[in-house]
Order: structure tokens, then C-alpha cells, then sequence
């Protein structure tokens, strides 16, 4: 059997996990102790990110003429790869998380919603919140004046003020 037939499965796995994916994000995994990568695993996998180490010629294969192409530049080293195809900052938010305290752990680059960011543009993507914190956030906004208004409402009714004002215009 040749080199290629055994690879070929391979490099379709790999196009497969890219298939209809939101992000994916390169990271240098040397350095990290066997009980946070377990750990960071964990996470990632809760949050619906599969996390894969694979021979950079591999993913080069696989990234060739897709979205992720931009991403080839930077297969080298040990390189895992972080993909998400429903939170598109769920991958570098975590793996940023477990990087602060991991020196030598470190994202490479990545591509979210067909655009490629390098080492400092991922880095910043890091910073954004998941979709479910904007949601809480933006509904928290929305809520607060509203509450404060039936706040005001609620204290007039308790001093007497409305009926006393109903009473002052008859």
C-alpha cells in the first residue's frame, strides 16, 4: 500500500472537522503538563471544540484551497488545532485562559468566520465574550431602566402620591 492511501484518510478527517466550521485556532502546545492539557481538553470539549494534534504536512493537505489555507504559514513546530463549529471565540477564549498560566503554551494564529488573524489578532478575539455572556449582557442593559421605572412607579403607589393625585384633579 503507498504513503498516500494511508494518509489520505487522515487528511479527510481533517477536512471533515474543518467541514462547516466557525473557527479554528493553531496552538504551540509545548511546555504544558499532562494534567492541564487534561484539564484544557475537558473544557474545550464541554464548550463543543474539538481539539486535535496532527502532522503539520497533514493539516497543509487538508487546509489546501479552503478557508483555513491561510492558516499553513504557521504549521510548524508542534502544532494542535482547536476547531469550533458554533462558538466562533470559544477556541481562543479557553485556549487563552489555560495560556496565562502555561508560558509556553501559545496560539499561533487563527481564521474566525473566513477571516485569518495572527498571533496578536487572535489574541484580541481572546478578549471577546461568548455569544451567551453579550446576550446576558445586552438583556441586563435593556432590563435596568425598565426595572427602575417600576421601581419609581411602585414607591409613588406605596407614599400614596397617585391617589392623592387623582384626588387634587377632581
Amino acid at each position: 500500500m503507498a504513503k498516500v492511501e494511508l494518509k489520505q484518510p487522515i487528511v479527510d478527517e481533517i477536512k471533515e472537522l474543518l467541514a462547516d466550521a466557525q473557527s479554528a485556532v493553531l496552538v504551540s502546545y509545548r511546555g504544558i503538563t499532562v494534567e492541564q492539557d487534561t484539564a484544557m481538553r475537558k473544557e474545550l470539549r464541554e464548550a463543543g471544540v474539538d481539539y486535535k494534534v496532527y502532522k503539520n504536512t497533514m493539516l497543509r493537505f487538508a487546509v489546501k484551497d479552503t478557508d483555513f489555507d491561510s492558516l499553513s504559514g504557521d504549521l510548524t513546530g508542534p502544532t494542535a488545532i482547536a476547531v469550533s463549529k458554533t462558538d466562533a471565540t470559544a477556541p481562543a477564549r479557553i485556549i487563552a485562559k489555560y495560556a496565562k498560566d502555561v508560558e509556553s503554551l501559545e496560539m499561533k494564529s487563527g481564521v474566525v468566520e473566513g477571516t485569518f488573524y495572527d498571533k496578536d489578532g487572535i489574541k484580541v478575539i481572546a478578549s471577546i465574550p461568548s455569544r451567551d455572556e453579550l446576550l446576558a449582557k445586552f438583556l441586563g442593559s435593556i432590563q435596568s431602566p425598565i426595572t427602575n421605572f417600576a421601581r419609581v412607579i411602585n414607591q409613588i403607589a406605596e407614599k400614596g402620591g397617585a391617589g392623592e393625585a387623582a384626588e387634587a384633579a377632581e
